[in-house]
């Protein structure tokens, strides 16, 4: 499908692939994780469709077999794929690093895992701020990459903020202006120049926020749908609550024009 705003969007888009999904057991089948399929269509494709009725171009960072992306899409010119041979070694920071230079301007983050509402997507797109966090204020656990606020500003993004501290849980989309990039990309590179090879990107994030020069806005998903996919459950989640506009995105997306 031809994008439906090609031409009005001057941003691009880093999507996290690298991962293998172990915890889903045969959903995978030995695919990658994004590959995961949802009422017919993988969780990569969903997010992929998403880019392209926004006009995004789109980086992918693969790890876990990677040959899977490069089948399916090393043809396609919306789409840049970078392999990242420490995939086994690092977290998503180390994969973000090995994308991150091929980042120019404004740009969206994606986890390939998760999962959310065109609506709330369109809203992040469209939001201004310097970087932009969509928060679920309903939902927050020991697994949950937590925000903590004080004064309505955003001063933490941890998994290791005490539940009653955490005002809510970061869904793994984010945006990043043009005037951020130098700045995440350095921290970025920092973290892996102390040899922390486990950290999350989130580490960056914070790096940002200790700075308290950026405008930081969080965009609430007000109940909107969204999933991470890291167990059955939130599959079987995902499965029951994905809204129909989503999939009819990608079904449309994948679709001879």
């Amino acid at each position: 499908m031809k994008s439906q705003c090609k031409g009005e969007s001057q941003m691009q888009a880093i999507i996290m692939a690298a991962g293998k999904g172990s915890r889903l057991g045969n959903l995978t089948e030995g695919k990658p994780k994004s590959f995961a399929k949802i009422k017919g269509h993988r969780l990569i494709d969903y997010n992929i469709s998403l880019l392209r009725y926004h006009g995004i171009d789109t980086i992918i960072v693969t790890g876990y077999n990677y040959q899977e992306f490069e089948n399916e899409y090393e043809s396609d010119q919306d789409i840049k794929l970078v392999f990242n041979p420490f995939y086994e070694e690092v977290n998503v920071q180390g994969s973000f690093w090995v994308g991150m230079r091929y980042i120019t301007e404004e740009f969206l983050f994606i986890h390939a895992d998760s999962l959310c509402d065109p609506d709330l997507f369109k809203e992040l797109v469209e939001s201004p701020g310097d970087i932009v966090l969509p928060v679920d204020f309903d939902t927050y656990n020991e697994e949950a990459m937590g925000v903590r606020l004080e004064d309505n500003y955003a001063v933490e993004i941890s998994k290791d903020i005490p539940i009653n501290k955490a005002c809510g849980e970061f869904i793994g989309f984010a945006k990043f202006a043009g005037r951020v990039l130098n700045d995440i990309k350095e921290a970025t590179e920092d973290y892996l120049k102390e040899k922390k090879f486990k950290e999350y990107f989130e580490s960056s994030i914070q790096t940002l926020m200790d700075k308290r020069s950026y405008d930081i806005v969080i965009l609430p998903t007000a109940g909107r749908f969204w999933a991470e996919i890291d167990f059955i459950e939130d599959f079987d989640r995902a499965v029951s609550e994905i809204p129909n506009s989503l999939v009819d995105i990608a079904q449309k997306d994948k679709s001879p024009m």
